[in-house]
């Protein structure tokens, strides 16, 4: 596949990015759109109680000023029907009185309409805004889900793809790792076991002259540094062949085992210190999983030694009936564990073997304090059972 068709996980990270900003300054719009529509709501049902109340108001005022106007009414009547018995001013104040009640019934009567109106206009309004209110809470509810969505759903898109990257790189850098480890291994032999081998046979020839050419003295003293190079060449195969695969993990189990090895890293490292402590009864394990576990200290322990620079390394093993503890602890110079480490392969490789187990794996870590490894693995106690009766 072409490099501008593959999947680009940080290309993707930004789009989703911008996606989830565009959509969260939509929600805050409509946020705004339905606070201020409930504002607006609260202040027209005020005004609508209000209006409420002065329309009850007006109509017993206009009742009383109706009977107050009919009175007046039937007194002008009484005037116009005797009108010889009453002076010029007492038939204009009667007139007068009769048509001032008639004018504020009017008027009243004008003010209950306009008020009645009025309470008309603001339930309409105040059921439109309510019908805003609930749309703009249902469109907030349906962003939020899309939110959701872009946040968590949708970003493990994106750390699948990066996960399924990562997973392609780490295949490219085990077949490159296969190849260093050969190279690696093609060196140590040669520069470790052969050469020593090589100086061995030279010694042996020497050893032979000084037997027939000097004195017992001397030829022991050759005999001496003699078993010193073949100690050192016989430590040096082992050490070669420990890393390969630890004999000890098939006849001794996972815990005398790691004790060995340990101790053998802390005498070839002089300058760090490491210390094992191991909790819980020391049973066998199935062999595929003593073996994935002490894949795992290995490579924490290779890890704090080659890239944390530690001068103390702790290794603790809690095993449980169902659940095995490990805790890798250094005091180097850390990482900052929010950033993620280009070619980080050793960790990713730790992971996979963790999940291949069903395990979980955490790291804390610290720029100059150190790191921390903590992994959690169950343990099948059928397999345990079947893993010791076929020792």
């Amino acid at each position: 596949m072409s490099s501008h068709k593959k999947l680009n996980a940080k290309a993707l990270d930004k789009i989703v990015e911008k996606m989830i900003n565009t959509v969260h300054d939509s929600k805050d719009e409509i946020f705004r759109i339905g606070e201020q529509s409930r504002q607006e709501h609260d202040r027209l049902l005020n005004e609508l109680t209000e209006t409420k109340r002065r329309v009850q108001q007006i109509i017993r005022e206009a009742d009383q000023l109706e009977v107050h106007a009919r009175l007046a009414r039937q007194r002008l009547s009484e005037v116009n029907r005797q009108f010889s018995r009453y002076s010029e001013e007492e038939i204009r104040e009667t007139y007068e009185k009769a048509h001032d009640l008639q004018m504020k019934v009017t008027m009243i009567r004008e003010q209950e309409k306009q008020l009645r109106l009025r309470r008309d206009e603001l339930e309409r309004r105040l059921a439109g805004l309510k019908e805003t209110i609930q749309r703009a809470d249902h469109l907030i509810g349906q962003i939020t889900v899309v939110l959701n969505y872009l946040t968590s759903d949708f970003r493990e898109v994106s750390e699948f793809i990066e996960g399924a990257r990562q997973k392609q790189e780490f295949g490219l850098k085990i077949i490159e790792a296969q190849e260093e480890e050969r190279k690696r291994l093609s060196r140590e032999i040669h520069d470790g076991p052969a050469q020593l081998l090589a100086h061995v046979m030279m010694r042996s020839d020497l050893m032979e002259r000084i037997i027939r050419e000097r004195s017992a003295e001397e030829a022991i003293d050759e005999v001496r540094d003699f078993k010193k190079m073949v100690r050192s060449a016989l430590y040096e195969v082992r050490r070669i062949i420990y890393d390969l695969r630890p004999m000890a993990l098939d006849d001794l189990g996972l815990i005398p085992t790691l004790r060995k090895y340990l101790q053998t890293v802390e005498e070839y490292n002089k300058k760090t210190r490491i210390s094992f402590v191991h909790i819980g009864e020391e049973k066998r394990l199935p062999a595929r999983l003593e073996v994935a576990i002490f894949r795992l200290v290995q490579e924490s322990v290779q890890n704090a030694l080659k890239h944390a620079d530690a001068s103390e390394i702790e290794v603790k093993m809690e095993i449980k009936k169902n659940l095995l503890f490990l805790l890798v602890k250094d005091n180097g110079k850390g990482f900052d564990a929010t950033e993620k480490k280009e070619n980080a392969f050793g960790l990713i490789g730790m992971k996979e073997r963790v999940e291949l187990l069903e395990g979980t794996m955490n790291i804390r870590s610290q720029l100059g304090v150190g790191t921390t490894i903590f992994i959690q693995i169950p343990l099948n106690v059928e397999a345990t059972e079947k893993g010791r009766n076929e020792r």
